[in-house]
């Protein structure tokens, strides 16, 4: 019988509840077309780091869906009991380990009385080891240093030249095999007539090709200095470097290296490379059952939870507002603008994560955090409030995981609705916005002019004090027809501004009274409708998928946040439940009581005008 899934219905979608081992034995046979994710990254995420690496067998920085399931299967098939991955344990039980290399490896670990291997002593026990294979490693490479601390810099002058030279001697056999062979292993006349016609510098490719030095039988490699020590040009540097590092400190000084000297300093530097070739990359292979301990014991505690954030997002759906559940990819809270916003993730370059990002029509605040010097970049969900006061440069403090405080401040922002409120509103704030602007530009006009012309007059006044009486300048004449335009546009203005508002109050005035509240709503709706409308639709819309596609995950599904669950993710500041709270304001703003006034003569103007229709 095939393993009976179960479900549960969150982000608009069916996810699998991986609840028991069986169900985690048994992903392998659920379709991945069901799966929410099916590649996270390796890092950026809060997960354990270790595990991770275990899991990722092709070292790319991602897990993908068969190194899941292989992990899974590596496990299970060392397993006595595979009922451990349900039970939440630090690591593996004694009793539940099959494979007896392991078995045995975890006896020599637990002290007697102990029945669980923790993931701390299994990690502890595989860095001992790797610290033992180290240290005898180290200890082995005293001898293995003929030239002691220039050791190093000689094999590699003598790596740079090797196969130079052993170019030449072969050469210089086969011309000891036959003198036919001398000329044709040496350079022919064609080869420098054809180095004649070209610009040639000393590493040019086709003089570096040559041979070494003139070849001959039982012929040596010249050793000597200067121009005329007979080296090919291209390789004068490269001799010259080796014969310094490697011939002088093994074999001393000599005019000329001949093949049994070439194959003496080979020998004596060989013991070094096999030394440097046989350092440990890890546990030696006698401690590989401590390694699978590790690795065992870190599947039984992590590969559920990882599931859970990976085949399903259980960990972020099914979460309460301020619990300690979080998904892999929430890497904290952010405080800002009197709200908490706990859908924050990891992001290495803000500009390229927002160009992919801002699909999902998320409302995304950028934030570069820094603490003690260390530095991370942020992406803020904002899902409840509005973003009247999100603007870059402002401050906030990010608390992460494991609850330490960084300076976050605002680089850039990704604007999308955030709530019904907001759109509402917004149309009436955009108007109060320009028509602060407008008047703001009017009044700085104004004074402005203000000043240049009291600038004018008092640089007038002086001029006529310090020069003599002069004749006072003739008056212009009143120009009729230009100041007629002038008052006929302004007339014009205000009688459309006047006509316009005596339709509207006639309108409300033709209205019986209980009709005006459904006419001020009627036109509320008119104006805010279509900004509440659009906004509903993105609401709806919004998508998890996108952010994280941003961070290298690739997400299988339409992971929605709606509006209840999204006002969930961004926490608003409330006084606590049993608060006092005294609503006097010693500071605030005193009531003039015109407005009053003028509130109340509107109202009876109405109501009078109704009553005497």
């Amino acid at each position: 019988m095939p393993h009976a899934f179960k479900f549960f219905r969150a982000g608009g979608f069916d996810q699998a509840r991986i609840d028991t081992a069986a169900d985690l034995l048994n992903l392998k046979d659920l379709d991945q077309k069901l799966w929410v994710a099916l590649s996270c990254p390796t890092t950026g995420i809060e997960f354990d780091a270790r595990t991770l690496a275990l899991i990722d067998t092709d070292y790319d920085g991602h897990i993908r869906a068969p190194e899941l399931l292989g992990a899974i299967d590596w496990a299970t098939a060392r397993l006595t009991d595979s009922s451990v991955f349900e039970k939440k344990l630090g690591g593996v039980p004694l009793a539940a380990i099959k494979d007896e290399a392991v078995l045995a490896a975890a006896r020599g670990l637990l002290p007697e009385g102990e029945a669980l291997v923790t993931v701390a002593a299994a990690s502890a026990a595989e860095a001992e080891y790797a610290a033992r294979a180290l240290a005898a490693w180290e200890a082995a490479g005293a001898a293995a240093r003929p030239l002691g601390d220039t050791t190093e810099a000689a094999c590699a002058a003598l790596a740079a030249v090797r196969e130079k030279l052993d170019d030449f001697f072969v050469r210089c056999r086969l011309a000891a095999f036959d003198a036919r062979a001398e000329d044709a292993m040496n350079a022919s006349d064609d080869s420098f007539k054809a180095l004649g016609t070209a610009a040639l510098t000393n590493s040019h490719a086709d003089i570096a090709a040559l041979p070494l030095a003139r070849v001959g039988a039982s012929a040596t490699v010249p050793l000597g200095a200067g121009i005329d020590s007979g080296i090919n040009p291209a390789w004068a540097n490269r001799i010259g470097a080796f014969r310094e590092t490697v011939v002088v400190p093994l074999l001393g000084a000599r005019p000329g290296l001949s093949e049994s000297d070439w194959l003496a300093v080979q020998d004596q530097l060989a013991v070094f490379s096999a030394w440097q070739a046989a350092k440990p990359a890890g546990l030696p292979p006698e401690a590989e059952a401590v390694r699978d301990l590790e690795r065992l014991a870190r599947y039984v505690r992590d590969l559920l939870p990882l599931s859970n954030n990976f085949v399903a997002f259980r960990d972020f759906y099914t979460r309460q507002p301020g619990s300690q559940q979080w998904a892999t990819f929430q890497i904290g809270t952010l405080y800002l603008d009197g709200r908490a916003a706990e859908l924050c993730i990891a992001v290495s370059d803000a500009g390229k994560h927002a160009a992919l990002a801002g699909l999902s029509r998320i409302c995304l605040v950028y934030c570069d955090c820094a603490r003690n010097g260390a530095k991370q970049t942020i992406a803020a969900a904002f899902t409840a409030g509005d973003s009247d006061q999100l603007m870059a440069g402002r401050n906030g403090v990010f608390y992460d995981r494991q609850g330490r405080d960084w300076d976050a401040t605002i680089t850039k922002i990704v604007d999308h609705p955030i709530s019904l409120r907001q759109a509402f509103w917004s149309p009436y704030k955009k108007l109060a916005r320009m028509v602060a602007e407008q008047l703001q530009k009017l009044a700085a006009s104004k004074a402005s002019a203000v000043e240049g012309k009291l600038a004018e007059t008092a640089a007038t006044a002086v001029k006529k004090v310090d020069a003599p009486p002069a004749k006072p300048p003739a008056q212009q004449a009143f120009d009729v027809g230009k100041f007629a335009g002038i008052f006929a546009a302004i007339g014009l203005a205000v009688g459309a501004l006047g006509t316009a508002a005596a339709a509207v109050v006639t309108g409300l005035l033709a209205l019986k009274w209980w009709q005006l509240p459904l006419a001020i709503a009627g036109l509320l709706l008119l104006i805010s409708g279509p900004a509440v409308i659009v906004a509903w639709f993105k609401l709806r819309s919004r998508n998890l998928g996108p952010i994280l596609d941003a961070n290298g995950w690739a997400v299988n599904a339409r992971a929605r946040i709606n509006i209840p669950f999204g006002t969930s993710l961004t926490q608003v500041a409330t006084l606590p439940d049993g608060a006092e709270r005294a609503l006097t304001d010693p500071y605030a703003e005193k009531e003039r009581p015109w407005k009053t006034y003028a509130f109340i003569a509107i109202v009876l103007f109405i109501a009078l005008a109704w009553w005497t229709k």
